[in-house]
């Protein structure tokens, strides 16, 4: 019951933290409204610990442990205001979420700059209930810093709130922010499956599965470069008179390639057959074969490289759940 209470507080104070804060536009700029402060159980025990010593010196009326009892009370509040000045003024330049496989852990790229004349210490951030990843900036530089993050499924997440900590620089205090990032990643199908690549289909070869011994291939034709392609198959005369960067594609008798769809899968539920194919495009990008994918509803052209395998898992990671 307490795990509950705790975690319908939790969800209602973040919820009141978002429409106050409202999504951060970047570049940001922490400013100190939108810091909140609160002692840590150091802090607790070292307070108790005043009390305590202001009570014995009240009682035995002895000046020297009061002196002590308020000038350990002053190194606090020093303390508090250096917490909370660690975080204020820190701009936050840039985030890039990168795309994962689901299950898998991930990073969040930030790029963090301070224009302060002070370093800023014992830093850490944290996205959801990954563990945080702790951090300094030195006066007047700025620093890169990559937040793990896992998502349970595949498809299209926005990033929930990060949060930014700082127990600078006694340990007393926690000072701490959140921050709404417009941030969206793709988490593609979990790899798996254990069967073998379907047969290849006789036609068009790809210039990376074409047979470089003369007299085997035939001249088909031309199409755009793509990322991974062979350069000695690039028309460099069409490219040489200002025309665009265009690849030779070949008829051969044994050239192939393959044609990825859910024949062979009907057995398989909707995620194993999305598994299944994640694992065939990734072991096609492994060999360099050249691949096309075809579902209901999407087709991806045939193509080879690492632009054209991130295409393709693009389009299984939101098959059923998001628009093409």
């Amino acid at each position: 019951m307490l795990v509950s209470l705790r975690s319908r507080f939790t969800a209602r104070v973040a919820r009141w933290a978002r429409q106050r804060q409202g999504i951060d536009e970047l570049p940001a700029v922490l400013r100190a409204r939108r810091l909140y402060i609160l002692p840590t159980r150091a802090g607790l025990a070292f307070a108790l610990l005043l009390f305590v010593m202001l009570i014995a010196g009240l009682n035995y009326t002895n000046s020297l442990a009061l002196l002590l009892t308020f000038t350990l009370a002053g190194f606090v509040l020093v303390g508090m205001h250096e917490c909370q000045r660690t975080l204020q003024g820190l701009e936050l330049v840039q985030a890039h979420a990168e795309d994962l496989f689901a299950g898998d852990t991930g990073t969040v790229q930030l790029h963090f700059a301070n224009a302060a004349s002070a370093s800023r210490r014992a830093l850490g951030i944290a996205c959801g209930s990954e563990p945080a990843s702790h951090f300094e900036v030195a006066a007047r530089s700025h620093v890169t810093i990559a937040a793990t993050i896992r998502v349970p499924h595949r498809g299209r997440h926005r990033l929930g709130r990060l949060l930014l900590t700082s127990t600078a620089p006694f340990g007393l205090f926690r000072c701490w922010t959140w921050l709404h990032l417009p941030l969206e990643l793709i988490a593609y199908p979990q790899a798996a499956g254990e069967r073998a690549l379907p047969p290849a289909r006789a036609g068009r070869a790809s210039p990376q599965n074409r047979s470089s011994a003369p007299g085997e291939d035939e001249w088909d034709s031309l199409r755009a470069y793509q990322s991974g392609d062979n350069p000695r198959s690039i028309a460099w005369k069409v490219w040489a008179r200002g025309g665009p960067l265009l690849v030779a594609q070949y008829e051969s008798a044994g050239g192939s390639d393959l044609l990825l769809s859910f024949a062979g899968l009907e057995a398989l539920d909707l995620e194993a057959r999305l598994s299944q194919l994640t694992a065939w495009v990734n072991e096609c990008a492994r060999l360099d074969i050249a691949c096309a994918l075809r579902l209901p509803g999407v087709e991806v052209p045939l193509g080879a490289g690492r632009e054209h395998q991130t295409t393709i898992l693009r389009a299984l990671a939101l098959y059923g759940v998001d628009t093409p």
